[in-house]
């Protein structure tokens, strides 16, 4: 087949939606398939790079990070996969990219099939000052969500969702079109390496963290809706109300969050405990999730959490707030634990913690959890979807063609009946 993904990010960027059309391309490939991608340049010019197509575009970080716009141009690139004529246009993102999406399936006559991968919702924060939702209102925003995802997702064939959660949301916002649930993958040998002690005490070195301390791990994008605040009050108190002097939180990534979250270190005194490593090289990711003891996460705005899927696969327990996006993943007492109250994080850390023979069969039981995420297991699943959809298009082809005979002989019928005066 010949597959066109659209998405408003690509590489260099790293992001779950990104995360998610590099595996998929990737396993795509291994499997035969020709995959190109259309994604907008990070300038004003376009480009072509190993079957990735640039497209022109603005700067727009005053909005959203690394967000950026078209302007309306006629595009030799567009045309240029239009006569490459895909069999499958399958669009990631709703904004820049879709109408490219819808114009090239249109033109090609083939199934444009969307993946949903935010619940925009947990991201009104965003807007300009929290302008309209200070004039009016949260509940307005929220509305005006579930129109624009309900008029967006009208113009594709199939909806594709990471979990039952965005599925019951997208039903929420009266979507007709078809939905079909198919969890993210990754690449799983990225973090099922493991590290030896002594690597594992050279990071605790490199970051100076006593090498008797228990490691409390966060990895991800800093950014309000991931909700690391609460995880910082929690390890205060975990510290100053508890008295678990020897633990130390480790937070990977960077992103607009990072200065306020420091500065809310700093006032609850936790500093000296917590590190800010900033981003680190993807391919050291896994190293970090095996420094830590207990993968901790306090998002509530995830469609399916790639982190999560990344920390399990590394053998880390998990201890997350409770969301319906983790119904499938993180099971209480088998792989980790969903909280809701520090009283249930305080808990469930200790049970963790305690021993240490049941955190590493908690470990084991987390990479047996992730293989379901593979890679393997999605692309197989995405691409059992394309040839359905596919399928189903060539039987309403053929379904036309004969009514449209059935049409012509009854037509005809009449007209030799009025012909011969019957």
């Amino acid at each position: 087949m010949k597959i066109l993904l659209t998405s408003d990010w690509y590489k260099p960027i790293v992001n779950g939606v990104v995360t998610s059309i590099v595996n998929l391309k990737k396993e795509l490939e291994e499997r035969g398939h020709e995959v190109k991608v259309l994604t907008l340049s990070p300038t004003y010019q376009s480009y072509k790079k190993d079957n990735v197509y640039y497209i022109k575009s603005l700067n727009l970080e005053i909005i959203y990070p690394n967000a950026r716009a078209t302007l309306p141009h006629v595009e030799g690139f567009i045309q240029e996969l239009v006569h490459w004529k895909p069999d499958i246009v399958h669009s990631q993102c709703e904004f820049m990219t879709f109408s490219y999406a819808v114009k090239i399936s249109k033109k090609c006559k083939c199934p444009l099939l969307h993946t949903y991968h935010t619940i925009y919702e947990d991201y009104i924060h965003y807007l300009p000052g929290g302008l309209a939702a200070y004039k009016f209102g949260i509940a307005f925003e929220k509305k005006m969500v579930a129109q624009f995802s309900k008029k967006t997702l009208k113009k594709a064939d199939r909806i594709i969702v990471p979990t039952e959660k965005v599925e019951k949301i997208l039903k929420k916002y009266e979507v007709e079109e078809p939905i079909s649930v198919i969890p993210t993958g990754i690449d799983l040998k990225n973090f099922q390496k493991v590290i030896s002690e002594e690597e594992c005490e050279n990071l605790k070195k490199q970051w100076k963290i006593p090498l008797e301390n228990k490691v409390l791990i966060s990895v991800g994008r800093l950014a309000k809706e991931k909700n690391l605040e609460e995880i910082l009050k929690y390890f205060a108190r975990l510290i100053y109300e508890d008295g678990k002097e020897n633990l130390t939180l480790v937070i990977v990534g960077d992103g607009p969050d990072r200065e306020r979250l420091e500065e809310i270190s700093k006032k609850l005194s936790v500093w000296e405990k917590v590190i800010f490593t900033g981003m680190v090289n993807p391919q050291e990711v896994g190293s970090y999730y095996q420094l830590g003891d207990v993968f901790v996460c306090a998002s509530n705005s995830e469609t399916q959490g790639i982190t999560y899927i990344e920390a399990l696969a590394s053998g880390r327990p998990a201890l997350c707030r409770k969301d319906e996006c983790l119904n499938q993943v993180i099971t209480d007492g088998y792989n980790g634990f969903q909280y809701e109250t520090y009283e249930y994080f305080k808990i469930h850390l200790e049970y963790i913690l305690e021993d240490e023979k049941r955190r590493k069969e908690m470990g084991l039981s987390a990479k047996e959890t992730a293989c379901f995420y593979s890679t393997w297991n999605f692309c197989t699943m995405a691409e059992r979807l394309y040839k359905e959809v596919l399928k189903r298009q060539e039987t309403e082809k053929e379904a036309a063609v004969w009514a449209h005979r059935a049409y012509n002989r009854i037509l005809w019928s009449g007209k030799e009946i009025l012909k011969r005066g019957i």
